[in-house]
């Protein structure tokens, strides 16, 4: 085999699984990324991917493959900088084994992300979730389950995948009633609950019959829900609400929008941008400043607290001439 093989190998095997115990999705979001770049590159190669060596994947090639992804596959800026920060971290586990390939390695480190106009988050209002859970059918089990996990998100803020791997054993409705639950990094989380969710939580476990071990939310067959199928069950529920709650029809409403208005109505709230960040189990406190950005009425109490002086209006006149020459520029 040749020397990109076995380190591609290790890479996921001794890097990925063993030393950092990344996530089933990480495998395959990097999986994914490394299999279309060796497709293209053994293409551009002519050569099997398995004759590869690292020779052939040199920072050109990487660029290609980049606006590849761009112009032939339509990946937005964002999926783009996804797949190449996969593509150093390969890079980055061979400089590890092959400091002879320290020239090619650092060339493709070199490259850089791609910047990309950031839209501010969707959020969902008091009155749009109160439309979105009134829209599920509670006189039938499937409806009683969304109406229960649709208002989970909503409260919470679980991500997808924290939904659908949600355990019974991981929900406590007694004295501090809280979510426990593996999250993104491998990192334990607790979110407590609401009164009105504890109740809703209670029913839901009691009609479910739910043992310890078993998934919160099923489908009538007993298997844990999908992605597609949450993301399914969302949209049929919003175009629903959409004929009571007239502004939702402007929002494009996915689980993602559920998290983030978990996080809005805790800033709405006054709670620290830190206390929201350990909420929803962000890595970084960075990340969570995208919901002051989003936040107008924030902005609008800011304004309100401010005194303009009451100067008069002029023109700046340098007093200098250096000055009065880069001011004419």
């Amino acid at each position: 085999m040749t020397a990109l093989a076995t380190t591609l190998q290790a890479f996921f095997t001794d890097r990925l699984i063993r030393q950092r115990q990344v996530s089933p999705n990480t495998i395959s979001a990097y999986r994914d990324t490394l299999r279309l770049f060796l497709v293209f590159a053994a293409a551009q190669a002519r050569k099997e991917p398995s004759r590869l060596e690292f020779d052939d994947l040199d920072a050109p090639l990487v660029g290609a493959f980049l606006n590849h992804l761009e112009q032939q596959r339509k990946n937005s800026a964002r999926s783009r900088n996804a797949r190449l920060a996969a593509i150093r971290a390969l890079f980055r586990y061979a400089a590890l084994r092959h400091p002879e390939l320290s020239a090619l390695i650092e060339r493709v480190l070199a490259i850089p992300p791609k910047r990309f106009e950031k839209k501010l988050v969707t959020f969902l209002t008091e009155e749009e979730v109160s439309a979105l859970l009134v829209a599920s059918d509670r006189t039938t089990r499937t409806g009683r389950r969304d109406h229960a996990l649709f208002g989970l998100a909503a409260q919470t803020g679980l991500r997808i995948s924290e939904l659908i791997g949600l355990r019974c054993a991981d929900v406590h409705l007694g004295s501090g009633a809280h979510i426990s639950c593996l999250g993104k990094g491998r990192k334990q989380r607790i979110t407590p609950l609401t009164t009105g969710m504890v109740a809703v939580m209670r029913a839901w476990l009691l009609e479910s019959g739910c043992q310890p071990e078993r998934p919160v939310f099923t489908t009538q067959t007993g298997n844990s829900l999908s992605r597609d199928a949450l993301e399914h069950r969302l949209a049929k529920y919003v175009e629903i609400a959409r004929a009571d709650c007239p502004t939702l029809r402007q929002k494009t409403v996915t689980m993602h929008v559920l998290r983030h208005t978990a996080a809005m109505r805790l800033l709405h709230a006054g709670i620290d941008t830190s206390v929201i960040a350990l909420w929803l189990g962000h890595e970084q406190i960075e990340t969570t400043q995208i919901y002051l950005h989003a936040d107008l009425a924030i902005k609008e109490r800011a304004l309100a607290k401010t005194n303009p002086p009451q100067a008069t209006p002029g023109r700046y006149r340098p007093s200098d001439k250096l000055l009065a020459f880069l001011e004419a520029l």
